[in-house]
């Protein structure tokens, strides 16, 4: 089966996906929509190359999987617009001036630091479903 890496970004109009080194894209409002978009097109993909006798690859033929990262410049961006560099520096522990110089594209986070930011939001978020009326 072939695994597809797609990129995932999130922006003030929701979240777009990019297949690395393949043509296929999506965007959305939520993750799911993105997906679904980058799948339909896909599958229009295959039709129209069928449709006009073109050769495609075969694994299009649905023996494929994805693979999806995190564009964490795109996130930190995106969250700090909400909850500001110092909220997220309370939340992921990641200093707010480093956070600032990913979201400005002026450095990559080493893949210790996605993790750290990502486990940071999820503990978040799970403290936000805790709370009841």
């Amino acid at each position: 089966m072939k695994t597809i890496n797609v990129r995932i970004e999130r922006n003030v109009d929701g979240f777009g996906v990019y297949a690395e080194n393949e043509v296929f894209t999506g965007m959305g409002d939520t993750l799911d929509m993105a997906v679904k978009n980058m799948v339909e097109g896909i599958d229009l993909y295959v039709e129209a190359m069928r449709e006009a006798g073109l050769s495609y690859p075969s694994y299009l033929e649905g023996d494929y999987g994805f693979e999806f990262k995190y564009d964490m410049q795109s996130m930190v961006a995106y969250y700090a617009g909400i909850i500001g560099f110092a909220g997220l520096e309370k939340i992921t522990g990641i200093h707010q001036k480093q956070l600032g110089s990913y979201a400005r594209g002026e450095s990559t986070p080493r893949k210790e630091q996605t993790d750290r930011f990502i486990a940071g939001l999820h503990r978040f978020g799970t403290e936000l479903k805790a709370i009841s009326v």
